[in-house]
Parts: C-alpha cells; structure tokens; sequence
C-alpha cells in the first residue's frame, strides 16, 4: 500500500511539472541559467576572478622550504679506519628561500589593475549575452503567441467555411445556386483545413525551438502560458532615434564592454612600459645539513708517539697524541644549529638589450590601442545605426498595423455585403470565395502586422533599457 502511495505522488507530481505553463519571464530566466555559451562566459569570469588572485600574490614574497635526503652507496673511505670500503652513508639538508621586489617599475601594480579590468569586461560580456538571449527568448515567444493566434483565426474561418457548405447544399437544393458553385465551396474548405494543418505545424515547429532554446527534452508537453496581449502603443515611439542612443550608448553593456577592453589596451602598454625599468629585489636563503655517519672523538688521554730523530743523536722525538674511539652521530638539534648558514643580499638587473621583445611589446601595444579606438567607434556607429533601423521599422511597423486595422474592416463589411448577394443569387461562387479570401487574407495580415509591431517595439524598449515582459 505504501509503495503504492509513493508511486501516485510521483506521478502527480510529474504530471503537475509536465503541464507548468511557462511565462516569459520564467523562459528568460531559464535560457539564461542553462545557456551554454553564458556557462562558458561565466566560466571566463571566475578565471578573471583567479589572475586577479595572482596579480595580488605579486605583492607578497616568494617564500619556498625544501629539504632532501641521500644516500651514497659505493667505494668510499671509512672515518674509522681510514680505509677505502664498500659502505653507505647517508646526509639530510634543508633550506629555506625567501625573496622579494622591492622596485620594478610598478610592474605589480599595472598587473593588479589589468587583472580588476579584465574582470569588468568579463562582467559586460557576461550581462551583454544574457540581455542578447532575453531578446531572443522574446521574439521566440512572441513567434508562438502569433502561431496561437493565427490558429485561433483559421479555426475560426474553418466553421465560417463549413457552414457556408452547408448553406451552399441548401441554396442547391432550392435552385437558388447552381451544383457547380457548391464544387467551388467544398474545395475552399480543404483549402482553409489545408491552412489550418499549416497554422499547427508551424505552431508545434515554435514550440520546438523555443524550447530547444530553454534546452527542455520534452517538446510534447511544452506550454506557454495563456497570455493575452493587448497591443498598446508604447511611448518608446514618441522618443527620437537620437534620445534612444543617448541613453543606450551609456547604458547598453556591450558599449562598456568595448570601453573596458580599450582601458585594458592602455594599461597593458604601461605594464609592457614597467619592463623597461630596473629591478631591485631582495633576497635571503638559510640551510643547515644532517650527517648520520659514525665519528672520531678524542678520549682525553694522550700517548707519546715517535715523530722523527734528532740528527747526530738520534734521540726520538715525540709528541703527545689524543687517543680516539667510534660513537654516533650527534644529535639532529646539535647538528641543525652548528651546520647552519645564511645568505643574503640585494639583486639589481638593468634591462639593456633583449632582442628588442619587450621594446617590440610596447609597440604592438599601442597598435592595439588604436585598434581598440577604431572598434569602440565602429561599435557606437553600428550601435547608432541599428537603433536607427529598429525606429524607422516601428514607425513603418506601427502604419502597416493601422492599414491592415482599415483593410480588415473594410474587407469584412464587403464580405458581408457579397455574402448577402450570393444568397440572393446576385454573385456568382467564384467571385464571393474571392471575396472572402480576400477577408481571411485581411485578418491574417492583421494578425502578422500585430506581432511585428509588438516585437519591434519590444526591441526599441530594449535599447532603452526597459525590462522585457508581455504585458
């Protein structure tokens, strides 16, 4: 039984996760959390994050220990008998290094702030992709709310159509129309159901790619939410290209990105710069080592032994001798303190000739300088020109959406009028299908140049910094 229970709620809770209607808001926020290419940008900032930790480490000294032990193993001449014997002795030495700069052309410093820069610019790049996949993620979602909508339309025209067969049977069977004209409505409700099956594809293809985009497995189950989106015209139209760019020259994060990039460009040429500057630094190194071999110590008792013989008497000569004995190495504290050495000092290096690499640096880093000029520029230009774009397209988007508002009415009144003289026997089939193809056409047009305005409206807002939502 509790098998049971547990297996219910997890197929309650699956299907409530499978059926979650997914707002814009919440597709936005899940392109940006799973998109890999914002991962990978991520990624490049926690590396900036890392070289800003290292360019703070240049500050500290350079502090290493190290030690070894040996063993010498071979012919080698024994301390105790002075004879040359197979044996092996062993040594251990450690040694302590330290070192530190202390003036190389503020190379540090360049380096510190190079690395706080390129963690700016990893931010701008990071907000730029995240604000580009918003955007996508809105025409996407608009693309199915069109798709929604026209559907609605084409079923909508497939009753309309089905009972205009309907009536068509009625008006044959009265005399009123001949058969003929009943062969010209039939086949205008395959065509309307043939338009129908379109709509759903194309609907279905939009779901797939948006949720490709949200990088979501299961297609089938896929559902936005049920947003009704009323168009209003926004007051982003009443504002000219030029105050549009105004404010997203200062705002928009790929701007700031390409501005960061051309501070680095500078500062790498004072870091390039700081090389052709003398280097002090200083430095100190302590090492003691451990022997562990056996040693002759004296005993303090001294033997008379012959050196030589005085001329003409021979007497001998002698002299007092210390008698000597084998014990253990001394203790690892004794040997530690009284094998001890320290070195310390000043280092200066004055660069003078390099194969002219650093020279050639500084060069390439003022090309780069220019180079970087010449992309802001190009940048603010293009920037300028879209914006100039995306403004004429909402004002052209902004009459197409009010003629196609006057084409459908006008279209649908002359609809009802040629439908009222069909059933009166005054129009011919052919020319009221043509009528009322005309009407459809009209609505679908309606239709498209609604969601063309909405989106190019949405654009605008988005260089001026409005959030994206459907309202």
């Amino acid at each position: 039984m509790k098998n049971i229970f547990i297996l219910l709620l997890t197929l309650f809770f699956s299907f409530s996760y499978t059926q979650e209607k997914w707002t814009l808001e919440m597709s936005v926020k899940r392109a940006i959390d799973e998109n890999i290419s914002i991962k990978q940008s991520e990624l490049d900032y926690v590396d900036s994050e890392i070289n800003r930790k290292n360019a703070v480490g240049n500050f500290i000294p350079n502090i290493n220990i190290g030690s070894s032990h040996s063993w010498n193993v071979g012919l080698n001449q024994n301390i105790t008998t002075g004879l040359l014997e197979n044996i092996t002795t062993q040594f251990s030495s450690m040694n302590l290094n330290l070192g530190v700069d202390i003036y190389n052309g503020l190379k540090n410093i360049k380096q510190l702030h190079l690395a706080n820069l390129r963690i700016l610019s990893s931010q701008y790049q990071l907000a730029d992709m995240k604000e580009n996949i918003s955007l996508l993620v809105a025409n996407s979602y608009l693309q199915i709310l069109f798709n929604k909508e026209f559907i609605k339309i084409q079923e909508s025209q497939l009753e309309i159509s089905k009972s205009e067969v309907e009536r068509a049977k009625e008006l044959v069977s009265n005399g009123v129309i001949p058969k003929g004209d009943l062969f010209e409505f039939e086949a205008n409700l395959a065509s309307v159901e043939k338009t129908l099956i379109d709509a759903q594809n194309n609907y279905t293809l939009s779901k797939i790619a948006l949720a490709q985009l949200l990088l979501l497995d299961d297609y089938n189950n896929f559902e936005i939410a049920d947003e009704e989106y009323d168009l209003e015209i926004s007051s982003i139209l009443d504002k000219s290209p030029q105050e549009i760019f105004a404010v997203a020259v200062s705002n928009r994060n790929e701007i700031k990105l390409f501005e960061t990039n051309l501070e680095i460009a500078k500062k790498n040429l004072e870091f390039n710069r700081s090389l052709l500057q003398p280097r002090l630094s200083a430095f100190y190194s302590y090492s003691t080592r451990i022997a562990y071999s056996d040693r002759l110590i004296g005993t303090g008792e001294f033997q008379n032994v012959p050196i030589g013989f005085v001329e003409n008497t021979n007497q001998r000569v002698l002299t007092p001798v210390q008698s000597t004995r084998v014990v253990g190495a001394k203790s690892f504290s004794e040997q530690f303190d009284n094998n001890a050495g320290q070195n310390f000092g000043l280092s200066l290096s004055i660069p003078i000739l390099n194969n002219f690499s650093v020279k050639s640096n500084v060069n390439r880093s003022k090309v780069n300088i220019l180079r970087n000029e010449n992309q802001l520029l190009q940048k603010k230009l293009d920037l300028e020109n879209t914006i100039n774009q995306a403004h004429n397209d909402a004002k052209g988007a902004l009459k197409a959406y009010a003629a196609s508002k006057k084409s459908l009415e006008s279209r649908e009144l002359s609809y009802e009028y040629a439908r009222e003289k069909f059933e009166l026997g005054a129009m011919n089939s052919f020319d009221f299908t043509q009528v009322k193809q005309r009407f459809e056409s009209a609505q679908s047009d309606l239709i498209t140049s609604k969601f063309d305005l909405i989106f190019k409206i949405k654009v605008l807002e988005f260089y001026f910094g409005v959030p994206l939502s459907i309202d």
